[in-house]
């Protein structure tokens, strides 16, 4: 399973490294320390969270959160396969994405709850690649 460091845990998020440290730090967010002593959080719990405080809000008041090129950095919080389709939904700071694809396509990027994945948006169709 991926994990994932505060500072991309904060980006993921669309928080400041500070605030996400400031969460691992009153246990909102469950970390663990790598053998360097840095702490890292497991991609499971990240997208449980990032699903939390998409749905509370931050607590920064209204930032938006923007993206180049509509790309959308984020966490995977779901994947439900079926026989020929999937559908995968993602994180992107406040966004949820929710893509419809092949099952084929899932299994070759390797998507799962907890992988960082981006986004990409055109028109209506919602492309997904694995970061």
């Amino acid at each position: 399973m991926q994990s994932y460091t505060i500072g991309q845990a904060a980006r993921l998020l669309g928080v400041s490294p500070d605030t996400a440290r400031r969460w691992a730090d009153a246990g909102r967010v469950a970390t663990h320390r790598e053998e360097g002593g840095r702490r890292l959080i497991d991609g499971r719990d990240l997208a449980a969270f990032s699903v939390e405080v998409a749905q509370n809000g931050t607590g920064e008041g209204d930032a938006s959160y923007t993206s180049a090129r509509n790309a959308f950095p984020g966490i995977v919080t779901a994947v439900k396969l079926g026989d020929v389709a999937a559908q995968v939904e993602i994180q992107a700071g406040p966004h949820r994405l929710v893509s419809l694809l092949t099952r084929e396509a899932v299994e070759e990027l390797g998507l799962e709850v907890g992988v960082q994945a981006t986004a990409r948006v055109k028109s209506t169709s919602v492309h997904i690649d694995r970061t």
